[in-house]
């Protein structure tokens, strides 16, 4: 079994995998002041839970944007699984020419976001994924990582109107009765729901029109699957996006047996 992490700035996703089948999947805080201690008894836990044995994992790899974790995790993986796990970064096989100014700038998880959704499709594709930043990344029909385009995540944003804007309250994200609303908290999740996927459809449109053709466009991450269903432009959603590209680059990039 393969046992995959992916540390994002708000939440760490943690998988197994039995060959391609992903036997258990967790989602955690990123807690940056948490020891490598205090996360190998979380993930212990998290096994446990499903019923896996840590003996059962033959190998582990991690994807990771907040830096001070990363020794950690490393730390956890050789403590649990008695090896060394692999780490998406700059050096490792992609299968994928990274066609960015500076390659070292794309963050980890848009590569293995990319490397998962062109492995699906094997066409000119936009991943979108929703997390703390809303990120669009742009694969050509030939596999090439083409770049992308950062925007401030949902959360973001919320916080952002609830610290800066003194009479508005913090709210929760949801479909508001309306696209007028009748409310401050209605007319907030109006601004929010209907604003961001106007911005997704927007910048889709655009980049297809740059590229010369429609593309597939495929998502993930939190809220995803609530401004899907008010797309025009997001045709799938796939909660598991991630996780699945680190399988395919632990494919990549595993040790040979000696």
């Amino acid at each position: 079994m393969l046992f995959v992490i992916d540390i994002g700035n708000t939440n760490i996703v943690l998988g197994v995998f039995d060959n391609e089948t992903i036997r258990a999947q967790w989602r955690a805080v990123t807690e940056k002041r948490k020891t490598a201690d205090e996360y190998g008894i979380e993930i212990r836990d998290f096994f446990h839970y499903d019923d896996i044995h840590l003996e059962q994992i033959e190998g582990s790899i991690i994807s990771c944007v907040v830096p001070t974790l990363q020794a950690s995790f490393e730390q956890v993986c050789m403590k649990l699984f008695g090896r060394r796990p692999i780490v998406v970064g700059p050096g490792i096989k992609t299968g994928m020419p990274i066609l960015y100014d500076n390659p070292k700038e794309v963050g980890a998880d848009r590569i293995v976001n990319s490397v998962a959704a062109y492995h699906r499709f094997h066409d000119a594709l936009i991943s979108i994924d929703f997390g703390t930043a809303t990120t669009f990344d742009v694969v050509s029909q030939k596999g090439e990582y083409l770049g992308g385009v950062i925007c401030p995540g949902i959360g973001i944003s919320l916080e952002a109107l609830f610290f800066f804007a003194s009479k508005l309250p913090r709210i929760e994200v949801g479909k508001p009765r309306s696209v007028i609303g009748k409310n401050t908290v209605e007319s907030m999740q109006s601004g929010i729901l209907y604003g961001y996927t106007g911005l997704v459809d927007g910048i889709i449109q655009r980049i297809w029109k740059e590229y010369g053709r429609k593309m597939k466009t495929i998502g993930t991450g939190g809220l995803c699957e609530m401004i899907a269903a008010e797309s025009e432009t997001i045709e799938e959603v796939d909660q598991s996006l991630t996780l699945q590209g680190l399988r395919l680059l632990y494919q990549l990039n595993k040790p040979t047996a000696k």
